[in-house]
């Protein structure tokens, strides 16, 4: 085993506090502590788990080889601003920054000072689309549904940044093409930014991905399903499961229980059905683990600063089409 990795956590809320759990029993880092603005959270938290709270933040930074930025969305450029310029590799919660312009100056930064960092879009290690990524080719379209209850964590932006973001970049990261349309609308329902919303977008190649998002809806459902030629895989992030349907050119002699389907023109085909192996894992430990490895070796993160950047991107073309 590789020495571990010296980690500081900023922000010790309700995702930060799961992100000091998992990286405490990670044999890939050193968790030195943690910093908190609100003084009276951090020593709470110290006094009840153990882990060291800094009061200062600029002695944690130099006390550490990486930052794992868990705060609100807002906070997050001056943050990983000031790691990144005390040479220190970051880890930034999803969505990267809150404007497009603050992402690229992180990914310039990054660059120019020879430093990795890694976006938190947590459905990429989800263990059912990581089990189907390998069946998802050339994708001609997309269906994607993410609903949740109503929760005030998260309401600091639309439910666009906070929800349909993870679609979008797990959308992006399968289809290599440009987006050169895009269509939706939203509705602010309870917040002052669209709490339900669905999205059109139209790929260069000729895809086209319909995504609806909401975060007041009485059910939780996070499903996406990827159309190509000659089969359909099916993803159901909530519930860890994968579905799929194949289609090939039947056999002259198929055997007896075998599906076949006739098309109008009368080709046959032959309907198989799987169900892969999903790996049971913990999606958060699984994408802090993988940014471990890639400072390790040198390499992109599986999510890097770009393709949060990118992510963001479309995000805000759907934004503005409101």
């Amino acid at each position: 085993m590789d020495k571990k990795l010296k980690i500081g956590v900023l922000g010790a809320g309700h995702l930060g506090k799961i992100h000091l759990r998992l990286l405490k029993e990670s044999n890939h880092f050193d968790l030195v502590g943690f910093y908190d603005e609100q003084p009276q959270i951090a020593a709470k938290i110290s006094r009840e788990f153990g882990y060291r709270s800094f009061s200062d933040i600029n002695q944690l930074l130099q006390a550490v080889d990486v930052v794992d930025i868990v705060t609100p969305t807002l906070t997050h450029f001056a943050l990983a601003k000031k790691a990144l310029q005390n040479g220190l590799h970051v880890f930034l919660e999803k969505p990267i920054t809150a404007t497009v312009e603050q992402a690229n100056e992180l990914v310039s930064l990054a660059k120019s000072k020879g430093l990795l960092g890694m976006v938190g879009q947590v459905e990429r290690f989800n263990p059912a689309f990581r089990a189907a990524h390998s069946y998802i080719k050339d994708p001609k379209f997309i269906e994607a549904h993410r609903l949740a209850e109503f929760n005030l964590r998260g309401t600091d932006v639309s439910v666009i940044l906070d929800l349909m973001i993870h679609d979008i970049d797990a959308i992006l990261s399968v289809v290599k093409s440009k987006v050169i349309n895009v269509q939706a609308n939203g509705v602010s329902v309870i917040s002052q930014t669209p709490d339900i919303a669905n999205a059109r977008l139209q790929f260069e190649n000729g895809c086209v991905a319909n995504l609806t998002a909401s975060r007041i809806s009485l059910k939780t459902m996070r499903k996406s399903r990827f159309f190509q030629q000659d089969a359909y895989v099916s993803v159901d992030y909530f519930e860890k499961k994968v579905e799929i349907v194949r289609m090939q050119d039947a056999p002259k002699s198929p055997e007896d229980f075998a599906m076949i389907l006739k098309n109008a023109e009368g080709v046959e085909k032959q309907i198989f059905f799987d169900n892969p192996e999903v790996q049971e894992s913990n999606a958060i430990l699984s994408e802090l683990e993988s940014f471990a490895d890639a400072i390790r070796k040198n390499k992109e993160p599986v999510v890097s600063l770009q393709a949060g950047t990118s992510a963001l991107e479309v995000a805000y073309q759907i934004i503005n089409c409101f």
